[in-house]
C-alpha cells in the first residue's frame, strides 16, 4: 500500500514562488547513495605464474603480451587479421550489442533530469447554452521523480557499468577473433604439410608395390609381403583425401572468420612459411597482469552494476516525490492569448510513501544474490585466466625440447628406411625390415608434425590467455 499526498497552486502574476522551489528541488537532486561501498575482491590466484620442471627456468621481466600487430611478422597473416577485424560478421553483431547497450545506459541516465513538454490547445464551443470558447498555451514537467535516496542515480551506474562490462567483451570478442584466425591460418599450413608426406608416401609405397609384386612373380617373394605393401599404400591414399578434404574445411573455416574470400596468395604453403613468423608472448612476472584482460575486466564491471542494483532495491523502501508542473497561457479569445493576463502556473508534488516491503525486501534480497554471484563469477573468472594462461607457459616450456627431439626421430626414422629400402631392392635385406621402417618414417613425419603445429597454436593461445593487446 502507498500513501500519496499533493498540492496544486492556482493563479498568478508573479514568478517568485516556482522560481523558489525550484531552486528548492535542484538542491534536493543531489541526494544521497545507500549503494554498498565497493571494494575489489583479493586476487584468488596465485600472485605468481607456477615454477617447476614444465615451465621456462625464470620467467621474462619485460612488460607481459603483445599486440596483435606484434604477434606475427607474416604479412599475409597480418593482412587478414586485420581484414577480420573489420569484416567479421560476429564481431560486427558484438559492437552492434555495446551500442545497444550504451543507448540503454542513455535512457536509464535521461531518467534523473527532468523532460520538458509542450502542448496547445483550442475549445471552440456553439449553441445558444454552449460554454466560452477557450485558448491553451503550456510547457511543463509530468511526474519527475527527484532522487532523494539515489534510486535512479544507482540504476544509472548499474546501466552504466553493464555497459562498461560490453565494451570489455568486445575486446575479450577481438582477442578471440584475432586467435581463431591465426589458429586456421596454421592448421591450414598443417593439414598442407600432411597432405604432402602422405602424397611423398603413396609415390615410396607404389614402388615397393610395383618391387614386390615383380619379385612375387619371380618366385622371390610371397603373397603376403604383396598384400603387406598394398596395406602401406592404401593407408597413405586414404590420408590423402582426408588431407585434402581438411584442407578445403580449413580454408572454409578462414573465409568465415576473415568474413571474405580469401585468395590463394595469401595462403601458407605449409609450416615452413609461418614456423618462425609466431611470436611468443611474454608473461612477465606477476600474475596480477590478469586483472587487465577484457574477459576480467568484464566481470568486475558486472560486480560493481550488481554493486549499485543493491543501492537501488535499497532506495526502493524509502519514500519517493514526483513533481508535475507548468507554466503557460490561457484565455477564453485567441486575440489576448499572447498578454500578460492570461499567464497561468501550476506545480503538484506528490509523495508515495510504502507501507508495506513485501515485494521490495525480496527485491532487495535479489540483488544481494546477485552480488554474491556476480562476486563467485568475478573470482572464477580471474582463476580460470590464470589456467589458462599456466597452461600455455608449461606447454611452452617443454615444446623446444619435444620439436628437438621430434626433429632427431624423423632424421633417424629416415635414414633407417632408406637403408631398409636400399637393402632391400638389392636382395640383401628383408621386406619385412624395409616395411617397419616405411611405417616408422611415416608416423614420424605425422608426429612431428603435429608437433610444430601445437607449439604454433600454443603461441597463439598464450597471446590470447593474457589478454593484454593494448592496441585493441
Amino acid at each position: 500500500m502507498a500513501l500519496a499526498v499533493g498540492h496544486k497552486a492556482g493563479k498568478g502574476k508573479r514568478m517568485s514562488r516556482p522560481a523558489l522551489l525550484a531552486s528548492f528541488l535542484l538542491a534536493l537532486l543531489s541526494g544521497c547513495s545507500l549503494a554498498p561501498h565497493y571494494e575489489r575482491p583479493p586476487f584468488p590466484a596465485p600472485a605468481e605464474w607456477p615454477q617447476g620442471a614444465s615451465y621456462e627456468p625464470t620467467p621474462s621481466a619485460a612488460g607481459a603480451g603483445l599486440s596483435w600487430q606484434q604477434l606475427t611478422t607474416d604479412e599475409n597473416l597480418r593482412t587478414l587479421l586485420s581484414r577480420a577485424l573489420v569484416n567479421n560478421r560476429s564481431l560486427r553483431a558484438t559492437i552492434a550489442n555495446v551500442a545497444a547497450t550504451r543507448a540503454q545506459y542513455h535512457i536509464a541516465r535521461s531518467s534523473q533530469f527532468p523532460t520538458l513538454a509542450g502542448n496547445a490547445s483550442a475549445s471552440l464551443n456553439g449553441g445558444n447554452n454552449a460554454l466560452p470558447d477557450s485558448y491553451t498555451l503550456n510547457a511543463g514537467v509530468n511526474a519527475f521523480e527527484i532522487d532523494l535516496f539515489g534510486r535512479l542515480r544507482n540504476q544509472t551506474a548499474a546501466a552504466f557499468e553493464t555497459y562498461l562490462g560490453t565494451e570489455s567483451g568486445a575486446r575479450a570478442a577481438r582477442l578471440l577473433l584475432i586467435a581463431k584466425t591465426a589458429t586456421a591460418y596454421v592448421t591450414l599450413a598443417s593439414d598442407n604439410n600432411l597432405l604432402r608426406i602422405a602424397r611423398d608416401t603413396v609415390t615410396s609405397s607404389t614402388r615397393t608395390v610395383e618391387l614386390t609384386k615383380s619379385l612375387f612373380i619371380a618366385g622371390l617373394s610371397s603373397a603376403g609381403a604383396v598384400q603387406d605393401a598394398l596395406t602401406v599404400l592404401a593407408q597413405a591414399e586414404s590420408d590423402v583425401e582426408r588431407y585434402t578434404t581438411l584442407g578445403a574445411q580449413d580454408r572454409n573455416a578462414l573465409d568465415l572468420l576473415v568474413g571474405a574470400r580469401v585468395e590463394d596468395a595469401l595462403l601458407a604453403a605449409g609450416l615452413a612459411d609461418v614456423d618462425n613468423s609466431v611470436n611468443v608472448a611474454p608473461a612477465g612476472v606477476s600474475s596480477t597482469v590478469l586483472l587487465n584482460r577484457p574477459d576480467v575486466v568484464q566481470a568486475e564491471h558486472q560486480l560493481k552494476s550488481a554493486s549499485a542494483s543493491i543501492g537501488a532495491a535499497r532506495a526502493a523502501f524509502f519514500r519517493t516525490i514526483t513533481l508535475t508542473s507548468a507554466a503557460g497561457l490561457a484565455s477564453s479569445a485567441l486575440s489576448t492569448l499572447l498578454t500578460s493576463s492570461a499567464f497561468t502556473w501550476s506545480v503538484a508534488p506528490a509523495a508515495t510513501v510504502p507501507l508495506s516491503g513485501g515485494a521490495n525486501r525480496a527485491n532487495l534480497e535479489y540483488a544481494k544474490a546477485q552480488h554474491d554471484a556476480s562476486v563467485a563469477d568475478y573470482e572464477r573468472t580471474v582463476q580460470t585466466a590464470f589456467k589458462e594462461v599456466a597452461d600455455a607457459l608449461a606447454r611452452q616450456g617443454t615444446i623446444t625440447r619435444q620439436r628437438d627431439a621430434q626433429r632427431r626421430l624423423v632424421e633417424s626414422a629416415s635414414a633407417s628406411f632408406q637403408l631398409a629400402d636400399a637393402q632391400y631392392r638389392t636382395g640383401a635385406g628383408s621386406f619385412l625390415t624395409a616395411l617397419i621402417s616405411q611405417r616408422t618414417l611415416y608416423s614420424a613425419r605425422q608426429a612431428e608434425t603435429a608437433t610444430i603445429l601445437t607449439d604454433l597454436t600454443n603461441r597463439i593461445a598464450l597471446y590470447q590467455a593474457l589478454g593484454a593487446d593494448i592496441t585493441l
